[in-house]
């Protein structure tokens, strides 16, 4: 991983990867009824939509290539697959007007592995990735709501967490409410980190330290579906996941 926070990959090994992937996706897309789109018919999130083993390879498909991505191989979930439309994000029932507008102006900028947990919506991790991993299968042009990233933010929200952890057993750590320290850090990375755009054209991916904070920009140009696979491998712990 770079000092960065991620890096842009290509090679013919993820070129592979994704032709065989885009057409599994397109029919996941073309099967999926108006309830599977959010954010006014805008954004499929897709949550294990496809079909891939645990070496991340679709039926009849190559694996992940694991050298080309410089990782080592780790069993892997159904990939992700989020798709956007022109227009994206259009007002969603599901979401208050404050989080819409701070997907609007902010890129719904989150730190994957925190979930909001209880009626007080308290910020605790509760799924510890080891890294977070997007290849571009259709679309990608950089008005078509790229992956956005705040570079080195990595380094200042793990500190912050680290900070908010200590002084409870790792064991409970899941348990405990991180919410303060995540929004005083997520400003100060706002403040003090470079935004970046990273538009995915097919086959070419990005690789995000698990501490990274990212986001998606909104649709600025272009027409069509913008479509990415998404990997996130669990760590055994939080204890893990907080280790630099």
């Amino acid at each position: 991983m770079t000092a960065q926070g991620w890096q842009r990959l290509e090679g013919p090994g993820l070129a592979a990867w994704a032709a065989a992937a885009a057409p599994v996706a397109q029919a996941v897309l073309a099967a999926a009824g108006p309830e599977g789109w959010r954010h006014g018919g805008t954004w499929f999130a897709g949550v294990d939509a496809l079909p891939t083993d645990a070496a991340g390879a679709m039926p009849g498909g190559p694996g992940l290539p694991w050298a080309e991505l410089g990782l080592a191989p780790v069993p892997l979930h159904p990939a992700q697959l989020s798709a956007v439309r022109a227009g994206y994000p259009q007002p969603d029932p599901a979401e208050t007007e404050a989080a819409a507008r701070f997907r609007r102006r902010r890129d719904a900028a989150h730190l994957d592995g925190l979930l909001p947990v209880g009626p007080e919506r308290a910020r605790m991790i509760r799924e510890p990735h080891a890294w977070v991993l997007g290849i571009g299968l259709a679309g990608g042009g950089a008005g078509a709501a790229p992956t956005v990233v705040w570079s080195g933010s990595h380094v200042l929200l793990r500190a912050a967490l680290a900070e908010a952890l200590a002084g409870h057993p790792p064991a409970r750590w899941h348990e405990v409410d991180v919410t303060a320290a995540y929004t005083a850090a997520r400003a100060r990375v706002f403040a003090e980190c470079p935004r970046v755009t990273v538009p995915l054209a097919p086959g070419q991916a990005v690789l995000l330290h698990r501490h990274l904070l990212h986001g998606m920009a909104p649709w600025s140009g272009g027409a069509g579906v913008r479509s990415v696979a998404w990997f996130r491998p669990l760590l055994p712990d939080v204890a893990t996941w907080i280790a630099a």
